[in-house]
């Protein structure tokens, strides 16, 4: 099975322009093709995997990526998806973040000559004139096909500012720009982009001629997996500082039943034969599925050695005998401790288990707060200091989230 067909049978494309002269270029190696990044945070999470999967992918199959980092459109913020502005970022900020994420795509793709290449499009926007731009692509933008673009729709309801509003010509612009000067021929993005990236290859034609290459792919679940990368106590990141090989091999091992098949097809570099086997898997079997799920990312972001570290303390932890070594941890200061001891809620916002002392005080009266394999329901519960010492303590919190609490 070629690329191209490997990527349907996956369930990873959902739109595309041209499919003919697509299906040449990927299957044939001959693809240029960028996926973009706002750098709107220093780290890459779950809601990227998909992206970075397809790159490398593609890459495998002799395709060149271009990895596009938003410095310049960062600048602006992408409205997609949103119900109010993002934040204005500093170009400092913007700056450290793109070193960032260079770091981590390394681990997915290559980059080098005639390899992947990073590009930052803060080098071509922020040397645009204001008037040329306008003279040069605005005349080739309708503003009433603009605002009926799905991406201005949520936020034409509580207001749509000037600047947001500029956002797919700067997208535009970027697939025109690395047309001209890296032979970029194809984008791909999530299907919350398809208007941003049918504005870049209407801009190609109109400016280049119809016969210029100009390619458009949407990923069928880069939307679905933005939302993937959000939980209930927040992101879940690619950087092990932000979220541990742990916490990030149970994101994965707790995935719905509903989805893990569809994630190991999408997600994994499993062969489509040994996932197709799986389809018939029901009951205790899906258990089994999820760890493949949860190892084989793992194994992808954090390496081998991490991910069977996660998988040995998971394993362990819900046999009742796990090692708490690779536990995430935290370590509390004496401060912590008010005459020797340190109540059930300020344990729980100490380790960062919870945001606020409300949401622990739910937590508790909820019965989600077990603490060395008791269940601890009395809002006045304290500890020890005493007990935290050594090994420390293991708190659950609901029925998936392990945490070691420890003093010195």
């Amino acid at each position: 099975m070629q690329i191209y067909e490997e990527l349907r049978a996956r369930g990873l494309i959902a739109q595309v322009t041209d499919e003919e002269e697509i299906r040449e270029l990927v299957n044939n190696g001959k693809a240029v093709f960028y996926i973009g990044f706002d750098p709107t945070a220093d780290s890459l999470h779950v809601g990227h995997f998909m992206a970075l999967c397809l790159m490398k992918r593609l890459q495998m199959a002799g395709n060149r990526p271009i990895a596009l980092i938003g410095g310049g459109t960062g600048m602006v913020g992408d409205p997609s998806g949103r119900s109010d502005m993002r934040q204005m970022m500093t170009t400092e900020t913007i700056a450290h973040n793109c070193a960032c994420f260079k770091k981590q795509m390394e681990r997915f793709i290559e980059f080098g000559d005639d390899k992947a290449i990073m590009v930052n499009n803060a080098d071509w926007l922020m040397k645009l004139n204001y008037v040329e731009l306008l003279r040069e692509v605005g005349a080739c933008f309708s503003v009433n096909n603009m605002l009926r673009a799905e991406c201005y729709k949520q936020r034409m309801e509580k207001g749509l500012s000037f600047l947001e509003f500029n956002y797919m010509i700067m997208q535009s612009y970027d697939f025109y720009h690395m047309f001209q000067t890296l032979g970029c021929n194809m984008q791909f993005g999530g299907d919350d982009q398809w208007s941003n990236m049918l504005g870049g290859t209407e801009l190609i034609r109109r400016k280049l001629g119809k016969d210029a290459y100009a390619m458009t792919i949407t990923l069928l679940l880069n939307s679905e997996g933005k939302k993937m990368g959000k939980t209930a106590s927040g992101a879940v990141w690619l950087d092990p500082a932000k979220t541990s090989p742990f916490d990030f091999y149970q994101y994965w091992r707790n995935v719905g039943d509903a989805d893990v098949l569809k994630c190991i097809r999408m997600l994994t570099f499993l062969p489509l034969e040994e996932i197709d086997a799986m389809d018939k898997w029901e009951g205790s079997q899906l258990n089994r599925a999820k760890e493949i799920l949860a190892f084989e990312l793992t194994k992808l972001v954090h390496g081998t050695e991490e991910a069977e570290k996660a998988q040995e303390t998971a394993r362990g932890l819900f046999a009742g005998a796990g090692s708490t070594a690779n536990m995430p941890s935290t370590e509390l200061p004496a401060a912590r401790f008010e005459g020797g001891k340190i109540g059930a809620i300020a344990l729980l916002t100490a380790c960062g288990l919870c945001s606020s002392n409300s949401e622990a005080r739910r937590l508790i009266q909820q019965g989600g707060l077990t603490v060395n394999e008791k269940k601890i329901t009395d809002l006045e519960a304290a500890f020890d200091q005493a007990d935290f010492r050594g090994e420390g303590v293991v708190i659950k919190k609901g029925k998936k989230v392990f945490h070691r609490a420890y003093t010195k």
